[in-house]
């Protein structure tokens, strides 16, 4: 197979090369690549953002996220993960399978000495532990598959990404991950680097260096940083593609009880109401429309919640307090 070489290790821009390469490049042949990204979150196209990223650690951490146009899980990458795109032509969405695509990259890592078991439908596995999950998006007679390759990634960094900040369960989360996850450099030759790792990955997905670069024009290049400046780095794709959800929260705080119940649609929020028993001084309902059709982010709430701190209208309950009910989720999930 070719090989393309992506342009960054920025995820607004990878991702948008994976969707661009599949709607535009038209190979005769399948072409890959080997890519990776700085610390970002990539969810899944028919996800809910804010149910899948701990936005504040992403935030403080500059952990970028970014939605993609595959489905599944939101997964955590960094310089510590490889990725991995396949783009292939196959006449029907009726014939692709699965393990057809992941079976090239078992291949390739039993060539280097890492036996690896094909489990499910998607992932890669060395003893029991996960090292790979893949994804895959049909368009137009072609087939997207990418996935991804565990080699050193930093798992502490990868639960508190993907799941509520609360330090008593970060240590139980991550225990529970390393049980399930594994890095590859763990089964690797000892003198293996990542970069060793990469250059042998490539060299037997083509044909032992027999195949060339599949090398993109000045035009598709500047096509491809335009998608991505125009749809993958936006708020509204990466947050407001956000299916519809009603968000109900409860918390108590020294000045009482209080239930949030929001609705949100397109990422922005429609409704909202507080029940509790809270002492507010005024009806919190005077500053209800400063929050209506407002973006369903920390900071746009924060900035509401601050203009209006005089009116009292939670009594003693803090913005701070207020911001944890909003934001705050009630359990621990974790993807890899």
């Amino acid at each position: 197979m070719r090989y393309i070489n992506y342009f960054d290790q920025d995820a607004y821009t990878n991702i948008a090369m994976d969707a661009w390469l599949l709607k535009n490049l038209k190979p005769k042949e399948p072409v890959f690549s080997l890519w990776q990204n700085k610390r970002a979150v990539i969810v899944g196209e028919n996800q809910n953002t804010f149910s899948e990223v701990n936005s504040d650690y992403v935030d403080s951490h500059n952990v970028e996220v970014v939605r993609r146009v595959s489905g599944g899980g939101a997964v955590y990458h960094d310089l510590g993960n490889i990725c991995f795109t396949f783009f292939v032509p196959v006449s029907s969405s009726a014939r692709v399978d699965f393990h057809q695509f992941v079976q090239p990259m078992a291949d390739a890592l039993e060539s280097l000495g890492i036996h690896v078991d094909i489990s499910g439908r998607n992932d890669l596995e060395i003893e029991g532990k996960k090292v790979s999950g893949n994804a895959q998006r049909y368009a137009g007679g072609y087939l997207m598959h990418h996935g991804t390759l565990l080699w050193d990634t930093d798992v502490d960094a990868m639960v508190r990404s993907l799941n509520v900040a609360d330090e008593k369960f970060i240590s139980k989360a991550a225990k529970s991950v390393r049980t399930r996850v594994g890095n590859i450099k763990d089964y690797a030759p000892k003198d293996l680097t990542i970069n060793k790792f990469i250059d042998q990955l490539t060299y037997y997905l083509t044909n032992e260096g027999r195949d060339g670069e599949y090398k993109l024009d000045a035009n598709q290049k500047s096509d491809i940083l335009m998608l991505r400046d125009k749809k993958f780095s936006q708020w509204s794709w990466n947050y407001g593609q956000s299916p519809e959800f009603m968000y109900n929260n409860h918390a108590k705080f020294n000045g009482g009880s209080i239930d949030v119940q929001i609705d949100v649609h397109d990422g922005k929020i429609t409704d909202i109401n507080f029940t509790g028993d809270f002492l507010g001084v005024r009806d919190w309902r005077e500053m209800k429309s400063q929050l209506i059709d407002t973006p369903f982010t920390y900071e746009y709430v924060a900035d509401i919640l601050e203009k209006n701190k005089n009116g009292q209208y939670f009594g003693s309950i803090t913005n701070n307090e207020l911001l944890e009910t909003f934001f705050q989720k009630d359990e621990v999930e974790t993807n890899a």
